[in-house]
């Protein structure tokens, strides 16, 4: 079980990289993350490349993570790739529910929950995506989405599974279009979420639990989003495709929340 309240910065590639271009940026963030501490690291590279990407990365302080898994342990699902797949391919951790995931290809809170408990029943953790659509929040709706999204899509979790899990607050507003909240706004969620955390879950489980924000992060807003106090770490889209982009929003993070 990881330590309350380190720092967890994953970058997602989405549909980028193939594997010779996985493995150059693995090799070359892993010799410039070495000697960062006090920082959990991650990187999700598509299906093809999660086993080269977790070679590259061995014996380093940077995990894999696959970009989504289907609840089933194997089976007659043209095209799709377990949690057993992905944790013999070297991945850790498994991103869940991801707002594209769930715009264009159909998940709903339901499938979450039975994709969440398929990652912990093969030994992953999961990083279980949440958030509201402008609509919603210009409706003022936001704390009803979350609450909803939270309890089903973490439903029949246990206290213990709940501290390993990684929850990522994206506006879906602010995903890919250069829009991200501000540290205000953001904060207000992950107050919200950790809040909920503690009456379904209870105060220890939601004390280690990570509430991470997810939604256009990039170097010259990543240390004002980590700042803040309910912002355990960063979810990072288009920003983490390149190296020192990456490294820049990592070494922030860690800084920022020494300092908190």
């Amino acid at each position: 079980m990881r330590d309350a309240r380190t720092p967890f910065v994953a970058g997602n590639w989405k549909m980028y990289k193939t594997v010779a271009e996985t493995v150059k940026y693995v090799k070359e963030f892993r010799a410039l993350v070495k000697d960062i501490d006090g920082v959990e690291i991650v990187v999700a590279p598509p299906f093809t490349a999660l086993h080269a990407a977790a070679e590259a990365a061995r014996n380093s302080n940077v995990g894999i993570a696959a970009q989504d898994l289907y609840w089933d342990r194997e089976g007659p699902f043209t095209g799709e790739v377990s949690g057993a797949m992905i944790r013999e391919a070297g991945a850790e951790y498994v991103i869940i529910g991801h707002s594209e995931r769930r715009t264009l290809f159909g998940d709903t809170d339901a499938t979450v929950n039975r994709r969440v408990a398929a990652a912990f029943a093969a030994g992953l953790c999961p990083i279980a995506c949440v958030g509201e659509t402008l609509d919603q929040r210009e409706r003022q709706e936001t704390f009803d989405v979350l609450d909803r999204q939270i309890r089903q899509g973490l439903d029949g979790l246990t206290s213990d599974q709940l501290a390993q899990l990684v929850v990522a607050y994206e506006p879906v507003w602010a995903i890919g279009t250069g829009r991200n909240a501000t540290p205000e706004q953001a904060e207000e969620a992950h107050g919200h979420i950790r809040k909920r955390l503690r009456q379904w879950f209870g105060p220890d489980a939601a004390a280690l639990c990570h509430v991470i924000y997810g939604g256009s992060v990039k170097p010259d807003n990543s240390a004002s989003l980590l700042s803040q106090p309910n912002v355990d770490g960063a979810l990072v889209g288009g920003a983490s495709l390149d190296v020192r982009s990456f490294l820049e929003i990592v070494t922030k993070g860690r800084d920022a929340a020494r300092r908190r």
